[in-house]
């Protein structure tokens, strides 16, 4: 049967290619890490220019809010004063 025999320099040279290793993945992961901090900025400057554009749309809709209440409110005040001119010649 066969023994391996393990010394202190063989087995240093086994964790010095295990720390390599690591010392790669290390560096993957830093890079990895700085694809997500670069994802961020870019997902959050696009959700800043989509809240500049939803608040130009709000203040579009109040707008044409408040010009459609104009509107209703001059036909109501239109229609009330026709049949009181109605109601009036009739008298």
């Amino acid at each position: 049967m066969y023994r391996m025999d393990w010394t202190d320099d063989r087995l240093q040279e086994r964790f010095d290619s295990i720390d390599r290793r690591f010392d790669g993945v290390d560096r993957r992961l830093d890079r990895v890490d700085q694809d997500f901090r670069d994802l961020r900025s870019d997902v959050s400057q696009r959700f800043d220019g989509m809240d500049r554009q939803l608040a130009e749309m709000n203040l579009r809709f109040e707008a044409m809010n408040r010009t459609l209440l104009q509107i209703g409110g001059g036909i109501i005040a239109t229609l009330i004063a026709g049949i009181f001119s109605v109601i009036a010649t009739q008298l």
